[in-house]
C-alpha cells in the first residue's frame, strides 16, 4: 500500500508531519524562550517548509508559546491547523498538575483564544484526564464549548484505549495524542483504534524526547535509526499518523521535514 504524504485532521487535508511547539520554551518547559528571535525564525522556517499543523499547549511556558505564535505567524494560512491544550497548572519547571474542572477548562479555552488571536481553535485537545474529575465532565465542558463554535474539534492527550472509547460516547474525538516512537511503541492498541474509527494519531515524542537513537534499527533491515528514518517509520506505521518533531533549530527542522519527501510503497 501507498500511504500518502497528506492526510485529514480535523476536517482539513493537511501535511501529515507537523512540528511540536515545546522545545520553544526556558528550561523545564518553564517561561520564555532564551532567544525569541530564533524561536520566531523557527515557527516561520517551519510553515515555509510545508508544514500545515502545528502543536501547541496552554501550558508551554505557560501561555508563552500560543503568544508566540500569533507574534511570528498571525495571520494564519488558511490551509494551517493549530492545535493547542488544556488541562494542566503549572507550578514551576517541570511541575505539572491536571486540573480538569469544567470551569478552569472553559476559562483555558477563552485565553488560548485570546492569545492565539482565533475566533475557533482548529482542535483542542484535554492535555491530561484529571483522575478526580469524571471524563463526563471533563469532556462534556469541551463539547459544550464546540457547540457554541469556540472549538472546531475535540483531541486527547495520553489516554489508554479504555479511556479513549469512553469519552468517544460523551463526544466526536478528532485525534489522540501519545507518546509513540521507534523505541516507545505501548500505544499500537490506541493507533489500531484510531485507524478502524478514522481518528488521527498524533505521536508525541515522535524521536524519543531527546533520548538517543542509538541502538535502535528498524526490525526489517537492522539498519541503525536516524531522526530521518525513524519518522519515515512513523508515517509508514499507519495512514491515521500524524507525527510533531519538535525542535529549536532550523537546521534540524529541515532534516525533519525531508522524512516526508518521499512515498514508499509497503
Amino acid at each position: 500500500m501507498t500511504y500518502s504524504s497528506h492526510g485529514m485532521l480535523a476536517g482539513k487535508k493537511v501535511r501529515r508531519l507537523g512540528f511540536g511547539t515545546m522545545r520553544l520554551t526556558g528550561p523545564g518547559i518553564w517561561g520564555p524562550p532564551r532567544d525569541e528571535q530564533n524561536a520566531i525564525r523557527v515557527l516561520r522556517s517551519a510553515i515555509a517548509a510545508g508544514v500545515q499543523h502545528i502543536d501547541t499547549a496552554d501550558a508551554y511556558g505557560p501561555h508563552d508559546v500560543e503568544a508566540l505564535i500569533h507574534k511570528a505567524l498571525y495571520p494564519y494560512a488558511d490551509d494551517l491547523i493549530i492545535a493547542t491544550k488544556g488541562g494542566f497548572t503549572r507550578q514551576g519547571p517541570g511541575q505539572w498538575t491536571p486540573c480538569g474542572v469544567p470551569a478552569y477548562l472553559r476559562q483555558c479555552v477563552e485565553l488560548s483564544l485570546r492569545r492565539l488571536g482565533v475566533e475557533a481553535i482548529d482542535l483542542y485537545y484535554l492535555h491530561r484526564i484529571d483522575p478526580n474529575v469524571p471524563l463526563a465532565d471533563q469532556v462534556g465542558e469541551l463539547e459544550k464549548l464546540r457547540a457554541e463554535g469556540k472549538i472546531k474539534a475535540l483531541g486527547l492527550s495520553k489516554v489508554n484505549i479504555a479511556q479513549a472509547i469512553e469519552a468517544a460516547k460523551i463526544a466526536p474525538i478528532a485525534a489522540i495524542q501519545n507518546s509513540f516512537s521507534l523505541i516507545n511503541t505501548e500505544s499500537e492498541d490506541v493507533v489500531r483504534w484510531c485507524a478502524t474509527n478514522h481518528i488521527a494519531f498524533v505521536p508525541y515524542a515522535p524521536l524519543g524526547a531527546g533520548r538517543c537513537l542509538a541502538g535502535a534499527t528498524h526490525s526489517n533491515t537492522d539498519d541503525p535509526a536516524t531522526p530521518r528514518s525513524a519518522l519515515r517509520w512513523l508515517l509508514d506505521y499507519s495512514p491515521s499518523m500524524f507525527p510533531i518533531p519538535g525542535t529549536s533549530n532550523v537546521l534540524h527542522l529541515t532534516e525533519n521535514m525531508r522524512a516526508a519527501d518521499v512515498e514508499q510503497t509497503n
